[in-house]
C-alpha cells in the first residue's frame, strides 16, 4: 500500500472552513495515512497567529500579570473551530493543565507547542484518526539537537500499530521529558522525519501557495511555478532567501530519497512544485530554475601590489574576519584586488577591529569599502547545457541600466550570482525574470 506523510502549514488550518478542506483533500487519497498539522495561522491580514498569541500569553503570565483575557481568546479559538465543525469534543481539560503550566512557568517552548498540540487532537478527531503527541516519539539530547535515528525508530514503532494518525509539528521532548520546539516553521521538520520513518512514497507538504515560484511575487507579479527543483537547487535559492520550506526539512526525507510535493490547500488541483534529488538539464521548461536575493550587504576591497606572489594572503585577510565572528559570502579577487562580501550590520559592528587587523596581517596598499550591496542569484541546472546565459543575465541588466558590481559563478554552473547596488536590486530581478521567462512565455 502506497504511503504519503502530508503536512498542513498555519494558513491550511487557521479556521474550520480550513479543516473542512483539509479533510477533504486527505480523505480524497487512501494513501495519505499519517497528517502533521501545524497551529492555526492568520485568518486575515490583520489576524494573529495562534502561536505568536502562545508567546504572549506565556510572557505576561511568566511576568505575574494577568493573562487570562489572552488565555481565554486563544481557548475561543480552538472553541470556534470545534463547535464550526460540530465536534462533540471538549479541550477544558487541556486548557486547564496549559494555565496551571504557565503559571509554573514551564517555559516558552511548551507554551508554544500548544498550538500544534490542540490542533492536532481536533484534526485527529475530525478525521477519525488515532493521535499520537509528538513529545512521546520526536526525542532531542541533552545538547539540544534531534536524536534522528532514536527518533525515526519511535516513530516507525508507533505508526505500525495504527492504520491512520495525526502527529503534531514543531516540537519534541527533551530526556526530562520537558517540551522542545525547532526553530519557527518546524513543522516541515516534523512532516519529513515521519515520512523517513515509514518510508513513505511522498511528503507532501500543503500550504498557501502552489508550490514555489520562480521568484518572489512581491517583485514581479504572478511569477511563474517551479515545476521541479532539485534538492541542491533548493539549497541555493533558500539561502539567498527564498522560503516555502523550513531548510532543515529537507535532510530526512533526501536521506531516504523520498520526494517532496509542495501543494495549495486551497488549489489542490495545481500540480505544486516537486522536489528531488536529481533531475535531468534536458526537462527544464526555461533555462533558469529561479531568482533570489538579499540586500544588506557590503564589499571590502583590499588591493596590493603583486599581491598574488604573497604566500597565504588571501588566508590572512580572512583570518581577521573570523576572528571577529563575521563570515564571509564571496570572494571574488583579481591579481592585485581580493574583495570579501559580508553581511553589513555583522561587519559594521566590528569594522575597526577588522580592518585594523587586515592592515596588520598583509600591510596592504588601499582598502576601500562599498556599503551598498544587494546579492541577487539566478540558479538553474539547465544553465549548464545553454551556451551564453551568463551574457543573457549581463545584457538583461546593462539594458535596464545596472551596473554590476561583483560577479561570482561555480564551476559547477549551477548559479551566478551578481552584486548589485541596493537601489537597483528589484530592477534587475525584474530585468532577468523578463529576459528568461517572460519572453520564453
Amino acid at each position: 500500500m502506497n504511503t504519503k506523510v502530508v503536512k498542513f502549514g498555519g494558513s491550511s488550518l487557521a479556521d474550520a472552513n480550513q479543516f473542512i478542506k483539509v479533510a477533504k483533500i486527505i480523505k480524497a487519497d487512501e494513501a495519505r495515512r499519517f497528517v502533521v498539522p501545524s497551529a492555526p495561522g492568520k485568518r486575515n491580514s490583520k489576524d494573529t497567529k495562534v502561536t505568536d498569541m502562545l508567546y504572549s500569553c506565556y510572557d505576561t503570565a511568566a511576568r505575574g500579570d494577568d493573562f487570562m483575557p489572552l488565555f481565554n481568546e486563544i481557548k475561543q479559538r480552538y472553541t470556534d473551530i470545534i463547535s464550526d465543525l460540530g465536534l462533540d469534543l471538549s479541550l477544558d481539560k487541556e486548557f486547564e493543565t496549559i494555565k496551571v503550566s504557565f503559571m509554573a512557568r514551564a517555559g516558552r517552548d511548551y507554551a508554544a507547542s500548544r498550538g500544534e498540540y490542540l490542533n492536532g487532537i481536533i484534526l485527529a478527531k475530525y478525521l477519525g484518526y488515532a493521535f499520537i503527541d509528538a513529545a512521546d516519539v520526536i526525542f532531542f539530547g541533552e545538547d539540544g539537537k534531534l536524536r534522528l535515528e532514536e527518533t525515526c525508530i519511535a516513530v516507525k514503532k508507533r505508526l505500525d500499530k495504527v492504520g491512520n494518525a495525526v502527529i503534531p509539528g514543531f516540537y519534541g521532548s527533551m530526556p526530562n521529558d520537558t517540551v522542545k520546539t525547532f526553530s519557527r516553521g518546524g513543522s516541515d521538520i516534523t512532516g519529513s522525519i515521519v515520512a523517513a520513518a515509514v518510508n513513505a512514497d511522498i511528503y507532501e507538504n500543503w500550504t498557501d501557495v502552489s508550490g514555489f515560484l520562480v521568484c518572489d511575487p512581491r517583485i514581479v507579479p504572478d511569477p511563474e511555478p517551479i515545476q521541479t527543483i532539485t534538492y541542491r537547487e533548493l539549497r541555493e535559492l533558500a539561502y539567498m532567501g527564498a522560503t516555502v520550506l523550513h531548510e532543515d526539512a529537507i535532510f530526512p526525507v533526501r536521506r531516504a530519497g523520498i520526494p517532496i510535493n509542495i501543494k495549495n490547500t486551497n488549489k489542490p488541483e495545481d500540480r505544486g512544485t516537486f522536489i528531488v534529488e536529481s533531475a535531468s538539464s534536458e526537462d527544464c521548461i526555461y533555462t533558469i530554475t529561479g531568482i533570489a536575493g538579499h540586500k544588506g550587504f557590503l564589499t571590502v576591497t583590499i588591493e596590493k601590489d603583486m599581491m598574488n606572489q604573497e604566500l597565504g594572503f588571501g588566508r590572512k585577510v580572512l583570518e581577521a574576519f573570523e576572528k571577529n565572528g563575521v563570515s564571509f559570502e564571496h570572494v571574488p579577487s583579481g591579481i592585485d584586488t581580493m574583495s570579501v562580501i559580508v553581511h553589513k550590520d555583522e561587519f559594521e559592528k566590528k569594522e575597526d577591529l577588522i580592518i585594523e587587523g587586515i592592515k596588520r596581517s598583509v600591510n596592504p596598499d588601499h582598502i576601500e569599502i562599498d556599503r551598498d550591496i544587494a546579492l541577487v542569484a539566478v540558479v538553474g541546472r539547465g544553465m549548464k547545457s545553454q551556451r551564453g546565459t551568463a551574457a543573457r543575465i549581463f545584457a538583461s541588466l546593462a539594458h535596464n541600466n545596472v551596473n554590476v558590481k561583483m560577479i561570482d559563478q561555480g564551476s559547477s554552473e549551477l548559479n551566478v550570482i551578481v552584486g548589485v547596488s541596493t537601489e537597483d536590486f528589484e530592477t534587475s530581478i525584474k530585468a532577468i525574470y523578463d529576459i528568461f521567462i517572460t519572453q520564453m512565455l
